[in-house]
């Protein structure tokens, strides 16, 4: 449970950060258009902080770490959402510089499949917990 705990404390400093780098880039950048530094902000807070804290809960109810896999199923899932928030990052970044992000959008479908393929295996361990008992 520890170990969750640290992830959405993790998450939570990370979402913070984000935000700020988001104001004070684009204020430094003067640049007043959408981006997806944003987004990178409240993707971290949501889907780290906020996750990983519901499963925190979750594992004191249920004991959710105890079903197979789950430790391969939190490895993959942090990979997924690193992934998307760094490519959050890099295509907000190349937007406020106005630079050409090719390449970004095949970065960030693929981490959007992971974090979705992941987010319905933990549907499936969470099954396995709660009928378990």
């Amino acid at each position: 449970m520890k170990k969750l705990f640290n992830l959405s404390f993790f998450y939570l400093i990370l979402g913070l950060a984000l935000g700020v780098f988001f104001r004070e880039f684009t204020k430094l950048n003067d640049f007043t258009g959408v981006t997806t530094l944003s987004a990178a902000h409240t993707h971290t807070l949501v889907l780290g902080f906020i996750f990983f804290l519901v499963i925190v809960v979750l594992e004191n109810v249920f004991t959710i770490s105890n079903i197979k896999n789950f430790n391969i199923w939190l490895i993959t899932y942090n990979i997924g959402l690193l992934s998307l928030i760094s490519t959050l990052v890099a295509r907000g970044i190349f937007e406020v510089l106005n630079k050409d992000f090719a390449g970004l959008p095949h970065m960030a479908g693929t981490a959007h499949a992971i974090l979705g393929l992941s987010l319905i295996w933990f549907m499936i361990i969470l099954k396995k917990s709660i009928f378990s008992k």
